[in-house]
């Protein structure tokens, strides 16, 4: 069984920063994508980041150069680092891993909110 824990959502005002945190646990033979999701107010879920088990990384276009994914293989872990928050990055962030299967697991998520 595959759980994961997030940590970092909070409130933070226009410009500000917040840095996410998933680590997987469990039973995990091989992990290829691990990465965060958003789902605003009345909005479907939509991807933010995501990096592959050979270090590459794919962001939507609305983050690109704000936000910063990273992954540590040997802890299963998961970071995002937002910087110049706008009140559109509002949502709740998801975290989620591709796990082979293949079979994807989600996080409880966690709220951010940007507002002054």
């Amino acid at each position: 069984q595959v759980q994961l824990v997030e940590s970092g959502g909070g409130l933070v005002q226009p410009g500000g920063s917040l840095s996410l945190s998933c680590a997987a646990s469990g039973t995990i033979f091989a992990m290829y994508y691990m990465g965060w999701y958003r789902q605003a107010p009345g909005k479907e879920r939509e991807l933010v980041a995501e990096a592959s088990s050979s270090g590459s990384t794919n962001y939507a276009d609305s983050v690109k150069g704000r936000f910063t994914i990273s992954r540590d293989n040997a802890r299963n872990t998961v970071n995002l680092r937002m910087n110049s928050l706008k009140p559109e990055d509002t949502a709740v962030y998801y975290c989620k891993i591709t796990v082979y299967g293949p079979r994807d697991y989600w996080g409880q998520g966690t709220q951010v909110t940007v507002s002054s």
